[in-house]
Formats: C-alpha cells, structure tokens, sequence
C-alpha cells in the first residue's frame, strides 16, 4: 500500500510541477503584455490557462493508468495487451470496472467449464478401466485354468479357449470403437458421402438383426409402407452403423412382445427426420442428458451383461455431427424411447451415364 501511496505522490508532484512552470511562464509572458490590454489579457489568460490544465491533467491521468493497467495485463494475462496498443485507455473507471468484472465472470465460467471436464475425465478413466478390466480378468482366468492343468482335458480345453477368445473379441471391439471415436472427435476419419436410400438401408439393418429381436419377441417394422424410395446423401456406411446402434439398443432395452418402429418424415425441403421408437422400459430424466457420453450406462449393473463396448450412442451422435446434423432423444420412463436423427434429402436420384 506505501509503494502504491508513493507512485500516486510522484504523480501528482509531477504534474503540479508541470503545470507550475508552464503556468508560470505564461504569466511572465501576459504580465509583460498587462500594460497594454487589462482586461482582455485576465479573460484570455484565465481560458488558456483552463485549456492548458485540462489537456496537461488529461494525458498524464491516462499515461498514468495506461502504464499500471497495461502492466497488470501483461503480468497476469487477463486481458490481451495488444488491444491496448491499437486504442487509448480510458480515465472512466467505471467502464474499466465493467471490462475486468466481465472478465471475472468469463474466468468463472471457464474453471467450473474446468471442473466439469476434470469429473468427466475421471469417471471416464474409472469406466474405461473397468470396461477393459472385465474382459482381461475373465480371459486370464481361462488361461491360468488351463495352465493348471485343465488342458489335458479335450473337451475343457475347447470350452475354455472358446470363452478366452470372446474376452480377446471383446476387447477387440472396445479398442476399435475407441479407435473410431477419437478419429471422429479430432476429424480424422473422412466420410464418403453418397446417394442411397434410406427405407433399403433400414430394411438391411433389420434384416442382420431380426433372428436378435424374435429371441425376445420384438418386431422390427416400419411406421407405414414406404412405397417409393427416400434418398438420402450421407455416408452410407456410417448411417448403417447409427441404425445399427440404436436398433440393437431398443432390442437389448425393450420389452418381449414389444416394437422397434422407425420412421422418416419430411422436416424440411432439404431435410428428413428419421426416427427410432420402442416401448420398452424407457429412460429417466435424470440420464438423458448424458446419454451420449462415453461408457455411460443407464443400467449399471444389468447392462454390460448385454455386451457392446458402452460407446455406441456416443459413436452414432459424433457420426450424425459430422454430417453437420442434429440428433435428438425422448423418453418416457415405463413407456419407451424415441432416437432421432436429420439428413440431407435428395429430391432426385441423379442420372448415370451409360
């Protein structure tokens, strides 16, 4: 407080002394000239001399403040000093209270930003360890089995390599899926947007799953006959996954003798809505918004007896952001779920030149 208390004297001495000697010049200088012209020299000495106060006063306040405020951007970062550069400090105080309130403010929102991310990252790390825990545990048991001599036995021998080799698939497909999210995230995987139809498509997906679905009953069906083709441009590939994922989801989650309905409607003139709807056990308020979160389950103790690597709505939510469109999700607890998606329509199937 004394070092701050002894700048603010050596600014003040200073600019008294300067408006001293130039004020003191100046009166020499009209004194000289008094006996010629009285009164109009008091009037004009008494306007210069405003004038001359207030622009010395003016600039030396600012300096003042632009060399301390500029020095405390530069030390502790809070604002970009190089914005200072291209403009002049302002002497209103209360405007530069606004700018460091409302940097105080960002700052806030950034650390608790921060803080989210740090839970994130550890319940992430907590439920990748563990996804990966299970399958490892499981086939070195098998091994260690046989190592103690379970081998010799033919028929262990065969049933037990048999349960290793589903840890190892297991495994196998939590690094794949984990390999593709982080391409997706940072942009490195390259989607190879073609025409096609989406009511095919659908059809394909409920093809490869519809002996899954009648284990528990569960018909896969559409909302109503499409009688003409709907055509879509997208990557192909990548939207099969996406249908996959949340058909194999409304299976694993849905009720026997339930429904797993899709259907696709017109949202806008380019854009169709395809939706995914089950009556199955539904979700919670509470979990939807973190649905699509990496290796989050609704269903902590039940679900990883399903199998799936607990990346897959996350995989299908980065796949629909990297066509530039939006996915959606309703749920109703006890009534069942809704999973939605848009893609770009195409009116047209384009000719082929034969």
């Amino acid at each position: 407080m004394a070092r701050s208390f002894k700048k603010t004297y050596r600014f003040a001495f200073r600019t008294s002394l300067y408006i001293t000697l130039i004020l003191t010049l100046m009166l020499s200088v009209f004194l000289y000239i008094q006996m010629v012209l009285n009164l109009w020299v008091l009037l004009t000495f008494s306007i210069v001399t405003y004038i001359v106060s207030f622009y010395i006063i003016q600039h030396r306040v600012e300096k003042f403040i632009y060399k301390r405020v500029k020095k405390i951007y530069d030390n502790v970062k809070l604002l970009d000093a190089d914005d200072l550069v291209h403009k002049s400090v302002t002497t209103d105080m209360s405007t530069l209270t606004q700018e460091v309130e409302k940097f105080a403010l960002n700052k806030k929102t950034e650390i608790e930003a921060l803080k989210g991310r740090e839970t994130y990252r550890k319940e992430f790390m907590g439920n990748i360890s563990h996804e990966l825990k299970t399958p490892l545990f499981t086939v070195q048991g098998y091994i260690l089995t046989l190592l103690d001599g379970a081998m010799d036995d033919e028929a262990v021998r065969k049933k037990y390599l048999e349960r290793a080799n589903k840890g190892v698939e297991r495994l196998i497909y939590i690094v794949k899926d984990l390999d593709m999210i982080t391409k997706l995230e940072v942009g490195d995987l390259n989607l190879n947007v073609e025409i096609f139809d989406i009511i095919e498509l659908t059809q394909s997906v409920f093809d490869l799953f519809e002996m899954k679905a009648a284990k528990k009953n569960i018909a896969l069906t559409f909302d109503m006959d499409y009688e003409e083709p709907i055509w879509v441009a997208a990557d192909k590939e990548r939207i099969q996954q996406v249908l996959t994922n949340l058909v194999v989801n409304s299976i694993k989650y849905g009720k026997e003798d339930g429904t797993t309905e899709v259907g696709i409607e017109n949202l806008i003139k380019n854009k169709v809505i395809i939706r995914v709807t089950d009556n199955g056990e539904g979700i919670t308020e509470e979990h939807i918004p973190r649905l699509f979160e990496r290796f989050y389950r609704v269903d902590k103790s039940g679900a990883r007896t399903e199998g799936g690597s607990g990346l897959g709505l996350s995989i299908v939510k980065h796949i629909i952001e990297a066509h530039q469109e939006r996915i959606y999700v309703e749920s109703d607890f006890g009534v069942g779920s809704e999973f939605s998606f848009t893609l770009e329509k195409v009116e047209e199937l384009p000719e082929v030149d034969v």
